[in-house]
This record gives C-alpha cells, sequence and structure tokens, in this order.
C-alpha cells in the first residue's frame, strides 16, 4: 500500500532485509514491529526539526496491550511510553475535542491535563536503546536504496 508518513510514497513496498534461514517467524514478527516504530520515530524527527518537544509516547488501541510492542517503542524512541486509561482513544479524543468546543474545556491542553490518565508506563531500556539505535541508522538507509533498486520495476502492482 506504500508509505503516507513520513514518506508520501505509493510506490514504496516493505523488505526483510538480512533475513536467514537461521530466522524464526518470532523473529520476522519483531522485525515488521521494528520497522513500523523506526516509521514512527521518523516523523518524531520531523516534529523536532520543526522545534516540537516530544518527552514521552501515549500509546492506545489494541496494540497498546502487547507488553513487547510498548517496550519496543519505548527502545526505538529512547523515551517513556504511556498506555491511557480510555482504551476508546480516537473515540475520547473526539469527545474531549467536542467538550473544549463546547466549551467545557477552555483548551485541549486542560482537557488532557484533567481528562487523560496513564495506566501503565514502560520505561527504555538502555542496553536495547542502543542495538536499536544501529538498527534505526541502517533502516534509515534502506529507504532510498530500495526505492533506487526496484523503481524500474513496478511487478508488485
Amino acid at each position: 500500500m506504500g508509505e503516507r508518513t513520513p514518506h508520501l510514497d505509493a510506490t514504496v513496498r516493505g523488505a526483510l532485509v538480512g533475513l536467514s534461514a537461521s530466522h524464526s517467524r518470532g523473529h520476522v514478527v519483531r522485525a515488521i514491529l521494528e520497522g513500523v516504530a523506526f516509521s514512527l520515530k521518523e516523523t518524531f524527527a520531523i516534529l523536532e526539526e520543526m522545534e516540537v518537544s516530544i518527552e514521552k509516547g501515549r500509546l492506545g488501541g489494541g496494540g497498546a496491550r502487547s507488553r513487547l510492542w510498548r517496550q519496543i517503542q519505548a527502545d526505538i524512541y529512547a523515551r517513556e511510553v504511556e498506555v491511557v486509561e480510555a482504551e476508546e482513544g480516537a473515540a475520547y479524543g473526539a469527545a474531549l475535542l467536542a467538550g473544549v468546543g463546547a466549551g467545557i474545556w477552555e483548551s485541549v491542553d486542560t482537557a488532557c491535563d484533567q481528562s487523560v490518565r496513564p495506566a501503565e508506563r514502560t520505561r527504555p531500556n538502555s542496553a536495547d536503546v542502543e542495538t536499536l539505535r544501529a538498527r534505526y541508522a541502517v533502516y534509515r538507509r534502506l529507504y532510498p536504496a530500495i526505492k533506487q533498486i526496484l523503481a524500474p520495476f513496478p511487478f508488485w502492482e
């Protein structure tokens, strides 16, 4: 389906790089999870370039129930991540925005401060942060390389 953030590119495709016969299904699943988190980390880099400070991440939805997924994200972002009490994520956020619009709260920040509560926090593991930082550097080099290699061959459409 391509990539939308941070690369607006409907033609890009995923790749498993470095795969060997000794890798298991678990390795492949973890690689996919790391790839998703690396993509989100790229988005954070754009925000940081815009001088938007990111102190921690808040996770929601069914995936946030996975301890492994939370730890991967905390380690890749090198920041604490929180799971919030309200599992409804988008609907809860929409309700908060409606409350701001209706004058219940004076701002989105006030609404969040008064209504959003963390249920669980996951802190990064410093040893894994360093390992994943090195993998992220490789990941950043893969998009332009794969795009250059596969661009002349639109056989996957």
